[in-house]
């Protein structure tokens, strides 16, 4: 990945990710709302829609994204790929970073999604450019979601990896500041933004909380 977009990865605040199950009018919507907040990344999650129609609405992400926002796409890789997106995030069950790699080169972006301390380490070695740790908290959010993590796991973690740690999973407003004091790079919060009302004055809710506390403790 390029150094610059390395250096941007830090400082990414609130990562945005849809969700077309919670969200209360589009996934279009949503994005407009976060990047229109000041929201610098935004993850397209989506697991219940053909190919077809996924290409479709990540080039639409991809046009809201453009020169505002890092633009990722969840899991896969050949709709990255075909929409020329600015790179990815992979489970633990998808294809293995070292392969996505290949795929994909390397001045693209390639996300990781970590449950404990080894994960966290073999997706640095294995050359991933960012963490996401998940998840913190019980979230429903997922419905395969994991036991939670707990700040001590996400603590360690930061700790151990050299590269930005996200933290992700049942992440609201009450626990926001508590997350934060791991010294994690960036969080996302997802049901607690995407189910409200207002999505951008949400967004700008965390951003501005984030940015308070990373002013506060430098």
């Amino acid at each position: 990945m390029m150094q610059e977009a390395g250096e941007k990865m830090r400082e990414m605040g609130l990562y945005f990710i849809t969700d077309s199950t919670l969200t209360k009018r589009s996934v279009i919507d949503d994005v407009k709302s976060a990047v229109n907040a000041g929201v610098k990344i935004v993850q397209y999650r989506e697991k219940n829609k053909s190919a077809r129609e996924m290409v479709k609405e990540a080039k639409e992400i991809k046009e809201q994204c453009k020169g505002r926002a890092i633009f990722l796409v969840n899991d896969r890789i050949d709709i990255a790929m075909a929409i020329e997106a600015d790179g990815v995030h992979l489970g633990q069950d998808d294809i293995p970073c070292l392969y996505a790699r290949k795929l994909l080169g390397k001045d693209k972006i390639i996300g990781v999604t970590a449950h404990n301390v080894d994960e966290a380490i073999k997706a640095e070695r294995d050359g991933a450019d960012y963490i996401g740790v998940s998840p913190i908290f019980a979230t429903k959010t997922k419905k395969d979601a994991r036991e939670p993590l707990g700040l001590e796991v996400l603590k360690e973690i930061k700790k151990i990896v050299g590269i930005p740690v996200i933290a992700v999973g049942g992440i609201d407003l009450t626990n926001l500041i508590s997350v934060l004091e791991t010294g994690a790079d960036g969080i996302s919060a997802v049901s607690a933004v995407i189910t409200k009302e207002d999505v951008e004055e949400e967004c700008r809710k965390f951003i501005e909380i984030i940015s308070r506390f990373k002013n506060t403790s430098q």
